[in-house]
């Protein structure tokens, strides 16, 4: 039971900081992208790679916007016409998590996805894709009550050796959720103000010390790591 209880607490904990994440890696797209494409750049299809997935992406976003109860969404329908979605603002602001990620995967200028991940402390956009996928993946676990204390993912994040900012050193395997957590942790401390997950989780482990935290992939020596540390 405590064990069940200690899941359901971390998926909470988890699904909390996803949320800001998700409002600053979609601020950060509308800023970078709309500066230098303007703003329905996310209808412009000659933007991005693979025109099927393009397509299929900008068909959720089309339904994702029609469904919307959101007061700014229904007043723009009332007034314009055309395009046949409202500005990129208003547009992200009701999408997915999972359809941001694809929009920011599928985009081919680099140099602007190069930009959004230096604001996140990654030098590479492609670390920021790899991440924002697993994330994707960890957040829909944790919305439909997924098991993830002890749960193996598929999708792995990339593991850079060092980065600017504090980070691990370990070399393990990223296929347990501590890894996932250790990106949560790190794309954290560009973002301002947030829910602090690392305090939260250190809490977390006290109020159940039963709790296996090698069964999540937490290596030896873990709360020594510089993104751990207190």
């Amino acid at each position: 039971m405590n064990l069940y209880l200690f899941d359901k607490e971390l998926r909470q904990l988890i699904f909390k900081a996803i949320q800001d994440i998700e409002i600053s890696l979609r601020t950060k797209m509308i800023q970078v992208f709309s500066m230098e494409h303007g703003a329905f750049w996310f209808m412009d299809s000659s933007l991005f790679k693979n025109e099927e997935f393009y397509q299929g992406c900008l068909d959720n976003i089309k339904k994702e916007v029609s469904r919307s109860n959101e007061d700014f969404i229904k007043e723009h329908s009332e007034k314009y016409t055309y395009p046949a979605l409202p500005p990129v603002w208003k547009t992200l602001e009701v999408v997915s998590f999972g359809t941001l990620s694809k929009l920011f995967c599928l985009f081919k200028d680099n140099r602007l996805k190069k930009q959004v991940a230096r604001e996140f402390g990654l030098p590479q956009y492609t670390y920021l894709e790899s991440w924002i996928r697993c994330i994707t993946v960890l957040r829909n676990c944790c919305a439909h009550h997924a098991r993830i204390w002890n749960r193996r993912f598929a999708l792995k994040p990339q593991l850079p050796n060092r980065l600017p900012l504090h980070w691990i050193t370990s070399s393990q395997k990223p296929i347990k959720l501590y890894h996932q957590l250790c990106t949560l942790l790190y794309l954290e401390q560009t973002i301002t103000p947030c829910m602090d997950l690392k305090s939260s989780l250190f809490k977390l482990f006290a109020e159940y010390p039963n709790v296996d935290l090698h069964a999540m992939g937490f290596p030896q020596g873990w709360e020594n790591e510089p993104l751990w540390r207190q």
